[in-house]
Parts: C-alpha cells; structure tokens; sequence
C-alpha cells in the first residue's frame, strides 16, 4: 500500500503542519510526512518518532595494512617486546605504537587502539 504512495511533503518539528503532535510526542518527533494515494485519492499523515534511546559505540573499520595507533603503558615491558616482534613503530610525539591493522585483528591488543577523536581515550 505505502509502496504505491508518494510522499511530497516533509516538515520538521515546530513547522506548520506538525504543531499538534508536536504538543503530542514533544521531542521524541522528528518528522512528519504526507503521503497521497492517487488510487484511493486519500491523503496520510504519517510521523517518525524515537521510541528508545541508548548508548552505541560504532564498530571498528580498518584495513588490514592500515596503521593503527596502540596505547601500551612504559611498564609493559613484554607487550612493547611483542609489538617489536610485530615490527611496530614507535611514534614519540603521539606517544603510541603504530602497527598494521591485520596483525592485530581479533587479539587482545584491538582493545588498545587509541582513538583521537575520543580526547585520548582508548576504543573499547
């Protein structure tokens, strides 16, 4: 039925035509929709609403030869020896490890990748 309809007007929250639900739904709406059927010439209002919010943490994507920054702590000592087996770089002004993505996926050291646009917190 939907599929057979075409939607030609899209308002916002607070533009004429969506002041009552907006009293309705509140911030919970985000956009409401006319759609018209030709067919049956009817016209439907439709409306997208939020019905959960929670925490998300987009997952990770990185190519196998990309280099990867690693936090590792200067007392861990045997984890800087297995980056050095890994052939990893040293970055002295970032403070970080750079190895290849490939060599570390699906171990323990992926939790380590430090992440810059977090402020100098670790992904996870």
């Amino acid at each position: 039925m939907l599929k057979d309809m075409k939607s030609y007007c899209h308002v916002k929250p607070g533009q004429k035509g969506s002041k009552r639900l907006v009293e309705q739904y509140g911030d919970r709406l985000l956009c409401v929709r006319y759609r018209y059927d030709e067919k049956r010439r009817i016209r439907l209002k439709t409306v997208e609403i939020i019905v959960e919010e929670r925490p998300w943490q987009p997952p990770f994507r990185y190519c196998d030869n990309e280099l990867v920054p690693l936090t590792v702590g200067y007392e861990e000592t045997e984890l800087r020896e297995k980056l050095r087996g890994l052939r990893a770089k040293w970055d002295p002004d970032a403070r970080v490890w750079l190895v290849p993505y490939g060599k570390i996926k699906g171990t323990e050291l992926e939790k380590r990748i430090f992440d810059e646009d977090l402020a100098g917190r670790k992904k996870v």
